[in-house]
């Protein structure tokens, strides 16, 4: 029943009053057009709502499954590191945020002792990937982000290090991590701060001669990595583009922009092609 015919109808039987704009919640999962009953919601509005809320709050909670990401990493041929932040647990990286920023002392001294290369003499690429706010986003979406991402910038002659599943991390702890192995750019994929209509968002920051205590002016970010979203193959994509830039330019972040072509195919032209 549409509004125009509610609204003939008696208070008693025109209850839940349809939003005009309902036909277009099929082009966007935002919550559009809900509608309304009296000066609320309809009652089936508000149970999608805590449906929504209820999955965010599970893709911040749910634990990071560091190994079985990277038994699906190395099954692919890629050599994985499993370190940790500062951080002691979920609720420690929740309230401190400072602490998924750096490393775990004992993470520290493992690359510190074995990878240890110095400043940006190591790998071109360094590829962190953490929980952050949203370890589903990472279980769905960080293992073929990988592959593709690391595939391709082998064949366009780039180096890496092992891949590190960074526990409890923010963007930053990437720095640290880059910064201890030397290489010269680094990038980490990372969980998202879960929407309502987004609990699996990946995002991907990249950084050029990245160092601890680097800012985010410096990086560059692709969001909203996911099914619903940016696709993989468009983000990777997005990030080899992003990736030639910054060699080319030997910077990333604010002076890093992304005018890519809707004809670029993944480090087009070689390593210095994008002047």
């Amino acid at each position: 029943m549409n509004v125009k015919n509610q609204e003939n109808l008696p208070a008693s039987a025109a209850t839940v009053l349809e939003d005009p704009w309902a036909d277009l919640k099929r082009y966007t999962d935002a919550r559009i057009a809900l509608g309304r009953c009296g000066v609320s919601l309809p009652h089936t509005e508000w149970l999608r709502f805590r449906l929504a809320h209820a999955k965010a709050r599970d893709a911040v909670l749910t634990p990071f499954d560091r190994a079985g990401l990277r038994t699906e990493l190395e099954s692919a041929g890629l050599h994985c590191l499993e370190l940790a932040s500062a951080a002691a647990s979920k609720e420690d990286f929740l309230a401190r945020p400072d602490k998924g920023r750096r490393l775990a002392e004992a993470s520290r001294q493992l690359l510190a002792s074995k990878y240890a290369v110095p400043d940006n003499q190591g790998a071109d690429i360094c590829l962190v990937i953490s929980d952050g706010l949203s370890a589903r986003a990472v279980h769905e979406n960080a293992a073929p982000f990988a592959r593709r991402f690391l595939a391709c910038a082998a064949d366009a002659g780039y180096s890496a290090t092992p891949v590190a599943l960074v526990e409890f991390g923010r963007v930053a702890v990437a720095d640290e991590v880059a910064s201890l192995m030397g290489a010269k750019l680094v990038v980490i994929l990372i969980g998202e701060r879960p929407g309502l209509s987004s609990p699996n968002s990946l995002g991907v920051y990249l950084t050029y001669a990245p160092f601890p205590g680097c800012t985010d002016e410096a990086r560059n970010c692709i969001s909203n990595v996911r099914p619903a979203g940016l696709s993989i193959e468009e983000g990777v994509r997005k990030l080899c583009y992003l990736v030639q830039g910054a060699f080319a330019r030997r910077l990333t972040g604010v002076n890093l922009k992304d005018d890519m072509p809707a004809t670029y195919l993944p480090f087009a032209g070689g390593r210095t092609a994008i002047t």
